[in-house]
């Protein structure tokens, strides 16, 4: 400062000295007091800055470390311990502990367990059997679900159905594999969720068109002569379905973890507002078809901030990590992504 200072006082020449001790004011006394309260927050801002800054670390600490493939959960990817049914509940078994119960039935003719009442909540239960659900707004949860044939979980003509923290599975790896784990029958369910769920033994784990698959485990595929294995099957068409936050090993060498393409690809077969992000992947002949085969149109295809495995081969899939992608799709954007053992980015196909 350049101001001039009262020679006794040393105090800028244009302020007031402080009252005196005897006033009662004890300016200086407050001044230090505030000085000091000034720099404890100062610190304890730097503090808290740092506190965050940390806490922002280890939210994206999946995206920092590499080689999680060995295990997902240690870099907050889902994994045994974070999915399925929670360790320590207890299940009954359907049909020798319980055959029936709000909303549901055990059907011993068509050998399966039926779900027909809407909003239905199905908890607690081991089903040897396929768990049919037929009605909407029915929620899933803490069920294991084990059984051959075609159908772990099936959805016929439901809205807005919730699968969580369940664990669904084939009676083996070979000829007790599940065909579909969980199924939308038709393509036609709107508004599922599939969340939280340990999948294994299956050909196809989950095949659905629409809605959201969250965090969900997907790993040990089961096979049989003739099998083309799919993490996910989407089976195309233009519904939005977000994928996202899901680990998906396939360990054999066909076919994929994610499958956008249509059924009966080619022209007349657009695929459209699929997204897939913050995924850990590997596996199967190529890792993602991103559903442009056969000249299928696509558009707004999201494929972001997935992490690509090498756990059985060196390009994620045998053949590399994407197919039928299209770049020059209107909305398709490719970014983000990154080998899991060296972190570096892979270039758009």
């Amino acid at each position: 400062m350049t101001a001039k200072r009262n020679a006794a006082s040393n105090i800028p020449a244009e302020r007031k000295p402080p009252a005196s001790p005897a006033s009662g004011a004890h300016a200086p006394t407050r001044r230090r007091r505030r000085m000091f309260v000034a720099a404890v927050l100062g610190l304890a801002a730097l503090a808290t800055v740092g506190a965050l800054a940390a806490v922002g670390t280890f939210i994206g600490h999946a995206a920092e470390l590499t080689n999680c493939a060995a295990a997902p959960s240690n870099c907050s990817y889902p994994g045994p311990a974070n999915t399925g049914v929670p360790a320590g509940t207890t299940l009954m078994s359907v049909p020798a502990q319980v055959s029936s119960g709000p909303g549901w039935y055990f059907n011993a003719a068509g050998g399966n367990v039926v779900v027909n009442v809407k909003g239905t909540v199905l908890s607690g239960l081991y089903i040897p059997y396929n768990l049919v659900i037929s009605a909407s707004n029915v929620t899933v949860k803490n069920v294991q679900v084990v059984t051959g044939g075609n159908f772990g979980i099936s959805l016929t003509h439901t809205t807005g159905v919730t699968i969580e923290n369940s664990t669904i599975s084939g009676q083996n790896s070979t000829t007790g594999r599940v065909s579909y784990a969980i199924d939308d029958v038709y393509g036609d369910s709107t508004g599922m969720t599939i969340k939280a769920n340990n999948i294994s033994a299956f050909r196809t784990a989950v095949q659905m068109s629409a809605g959201l698959a969250d965090g969900n485990y997907i790993h040990d595929p089961g096979y049989v002569a003739g099998d083309h294995t799919n993490g996910f099957y989407v089976n195309g068409g233009t519904a939005p379905l977000t994928i996202e936050n899901n680990t998906i090993f396939d360990s054999l060498s066909q076919t994929d973890a994610i499958n956008l393409d249509a059924g009966t690809p080619g022209p007349g077969a657009p695929v459209a507002n699929k997204t897939i992000k913050n995924n850990l992947l590997a596996g199967g002949s190529y890792t993602i078809y991103g559903g442009a085969v056969s000249g299928s149109p696509t558009s707004n295809i999201i494929i972001t901030g997935n992490r690509f495995g090498q756990n059985y081969y060196a390009k994620s899939g045998q053949y590399g990590p994407v197919s039928y992608y299209n770049p020059a799709g209107t909305g398709n954007t490719w970014s983000g992504n990154s080998w899991d053992t060296t972190g570096q980015a892979i270039s758009s196909p």
